[in-house]
């Protein structure tokens, strides 16, 4: 088995190199291809790579290179965690915006909004290249905005999933907290990409006991204080929300935070260039700690489990996935991403049945697909006219002098990176 990682010089890679070389019983990897243009990054990553290959005594090949096409040739999965810009395009993201009173994030509002525009075409040109390659080939996204990058993929007819780690993130507290196995606990999950709600806590199953009361009863104080929102809105919500939400339930209080304190892109640029320099050092063989600060907790379980299910039906029948609605909330369209559980295999991802949910949460899901319908067309067909309705359309902005304002500023600060601009 072949795999490909897009990006493959990030310094997210040893965590998922860790999880291929573990779990190997689960997914065999014989060639492991890191294909990044950053070649003094790529040599750093691919050395540790090998590495911990080594170390864990995992027969598979591991090859570095910056030649795309020769990356993904016979590859029957790839995985892209990109970033277009660096972390210099994501300074931007989050810097800007606050400059009008918004959220600056790199997911979310005005920056995520430009992080799509220089994403999209990225991406489909990759996978416009896997797919001449094999026509077979499951592409994984794990690239921001997740849920807008994998929708602009499967409107193209592309074999895709998309991944996020808060779904196995809050599993492994909420199992740490209710001392059982994470295995055992299965998420009543719904919403989408960095927009959802866990409606239920189960245990053994879909079909399984709802432990969700328990857990609120028992712990609502340490999970509200994990999210950073008040004990009271989780008392009256009855469902945790993920920790995006605050950027909706909190914003003018997120963006005084922001205007204070140094920006999460500074604070990543210089544990990258640290970690680097660990990743250089010969005798590691290891993840390095410092790593898990750095963001993408869980995610080498969550990618295996996922590329497990979809290559050789093995790995967990149920899983957290960004793929189509095709139905199951009646209230989105159905070529809308969603992020819910699906049963996943090797014919891709078929999203659970959904029960109701409050309309608190349709609504601003449905106000969310409508941003991203206008976020994926300014992204794949241009013009500031276009930028700026999907600006205004955005919950978190919504006025049209921000987004006038904003427009402005994002198109000044990408030019680079649109074609159109």
């Amino acid at each position: 088995m072949k795999l490909t990682v897009v990006g493959g010089g990030s310094t997210y890679t040893p965590e998922l190199v860790d999880g291929f070389a573990r779990l190997r019983d689960t997914l065999p990897v014989e060639e492991l291809v890191l294909v990044d243009p950053a070649a003094d990054r790529l040599e750093l990553v691919g050395g540790l790579a090998r590495r911990i290959f080594a170390r864990q005594d995992h027969p598979g090949r591991i090859v570095t290179t910056s030649d795309l096409d020769a990356a993904v040739e016979g590859a029957d999965a790839v995985l892209l965690q990109l970033r277009v810009g660096g972390q210099a395009a994501r300074l931007q993201d989050e810097t800007w915006p606050l400059d009008c009173g918004c959220v600056g994030q790199e997911t979310t509002g005005a920056g995520g909004l430009a992080k799509a525009l220089r994403t999209v075409p990225v991406v489909l040109d990759i996978a416009e290249r896997v797919r001449r390659a094999n026509p077979r080939a499951w592409i994984i996204d794990f690239t921001n905005p997740v849920g807008i990058v994998t929708r602009a993929l499967l409107q193209a007819g592309h074999r895709a999933v998309g991944l996020c780690n808060v779904a196995i993130g809050l599993q492994r507290k909420f199992a740490a907290l209710l001392d059982v196995a994470p295995a055992e606990l299965h998420l009543d999950h719904v919403g989408l990409n960095h927009l959802t709600w866990e409606t239920g806590v189960r245990l053994h199953g879909p079909e399984g006991e709802d432990v969700l009361p328990r857990l609120l009863a028992g712990h609502a104080d340490a999970i509200a204080a994990d999210l950073r929102l008040p004990r009271a809105l989780l008392d009256r919500l009855g469902v945790v929300p993920s920790y995006y939400l605050r950027y909706y339930y909190a914003h003018d209080e997120v963006v005084r935070e922001l205007r204070t304190k140094p920006s999460r892109a500074a604070e990543v640029a210089a544990m990258e260039k640290e970690l680097l320099a660990l990743y250089a050092d010969p005798a590691l063989d290891e993840k390095p700690a410092l790593l898990a600060k750095r963001g993408g907790a869980f995610y080498s379980e969550a990618a295996v489990d996922l590329a497990a299910a979809l290559l050789t039906g093995s790995g967990s029948p149920y899983q957290v996935v960004n793929t189509r609605n095709a139905g199951t909330l009646p209230y989105l369209p159905d070529d809308a991403v969603i992020e819910v559980q699906a049963a996943v295999g090797p014919k891709g991802a078929s999203p659970l049945p959904v029960t109701s949910l409050d309309p608190l949460c349709t609504g601003l899901m449905a106000h969310v697909t409508a941003y991203e319908d206008l976020a994926l067309d300014a992204a794949l067909r241009g013009g500031r006219d276009r930028v700026f309705k999907a600006l205004l359309s955005h919950p978190l902005i919504g006025q049209y002098e921000y987004a006038e304002e904003l427009t402005d500023r994002l198109v000044a600060h990408n030019r680079e990176h649109l074609a159109w601009a």
